[in-house]
């Protein structure tokens, strides 16, 4: 029994709908054939197969059909195992946890298994689903909220930096820092997805503010905080100032004490778009951090 997930075509929502007119507009098929591959389990939506006809999509999501079944496990083939997550807050509009590194936030090409994906399952009893509004790096640890309102969540995506306040991290770096500073760089990408700094003409601008808290001749454990939410901002400032993050092979870091890259995502503030509450989402960075300043 095969159970290798085979992508034939993969859309990205461009506005809300539901998953059947979404199907019947895209696949350019029958109304009965898209209800088989729902029944069929062939349609996953952020990385979680959907069958509900009705299921509501949002500005986005992303469809994958597949060729086959991906419900089903080989008698001896052992399910991955996944971390359970720590759910921080929930209300009507908001959930949010404490994810843990090495999990996607939301599933990719190669990578079914995701933090959208088991909230997706933990709402579903409850009627509910999780809206994507910001993402946090798969080696990177902390809070990551999903919005449960159809509305909050088009608000947030249009205007994320209107309504977030305050981007907290804690990070470890090689090499001994000293005090406090803000670096104003200019980020670009290329293709094979390394992001790196340029001029000013060519990247964009990427503001990160940052507090020493710890350190010794190997090692400085840093307070940041960042007016600017760009790909991997963090991680390629302090590569580029010659103290990586430690554990971050991808922007040359030699060093990985904590087996993990030394990134939390320590707090998070938003204003809520229809209440106009100011969300304060927030989790300790984890106490190995600490371990290497003994």
């Amino acid at each position: 029994m095969n159970n290798k997930i085979i992508v034939t075509k993969a859309f990205k929502v461009k506005s809300s709908t539901t998953l059947l007119a979404f199907l019947i507009e895209h696949l350019n098929t029958s109304r009965n054939n898209c209800k088989m591959l729902l029944s069929n389990h062939l349609v996953m939506v952020n990385g979680d197969v959907i069958t509900k006809h009705d299921y509501t999509l949002a500005r986005e999501d992303e469809i994958k059909i597949l060729k086959n079944r991906v419900d089903t496990v080989a008698k001896n083939e052992p399910k991955p195992r996944m971390p359970k997550i720590e759910i921080i807050y929930e209300d009507k509009d908001f959930i949010a946890i404490n994810k843990p590194n090495g999990i996607l936030s939301v599933e990719s090409d190669k990578d079914i298994n995701s933090c959208y994906s088991l909230i997706s399952k933990y709402l579903k009893p409850k009627g509910e689903r999780p809206y994507i509004i910001h993402r946090i790096d798969k080696e990177t640890s902390g809070v990551l909220v999903f919005a449960k309102n159809e509305k909050i969540h088009s608000i947030l995506r249009l205007h994320w930096n209107d309504y977030v306040k305050f981007r907290q991290y804690h990070a470890v770096v090689e090499g001994r820092l000293s005090g406090s500073d803000t670096i104003i760089n200019y980020l670009t990408e290329n293709k094979n997805n390394i992001v790196y700094v340029t001029n000013r003409e060519n990247g964009t601008k990427a503001i990160t503010n940052y507090k020493v808290l710890k350190s010794n001749s190997d090692y400085s454990l840093l307070d940041i905080n960042i007016e600017t939410g760009r790909k991997n901002q963090i991680r390629v400032t302090f590569m580029d100032m010659g103290h990586p993050i430690i554990g971050d092979d991808k922007y040359l870091s030699n060093k990985n004490p904590l087996k993990r890259l030394g990134l939390h995502a320590t707090r998070l503030e938003l204003i809520n778009p229809l209440t106009k509450e100011l969300m304060v989402f927030n989790t300790n960075y984890p106490n190995s951090f600490n371990s290497l300043f003994k």
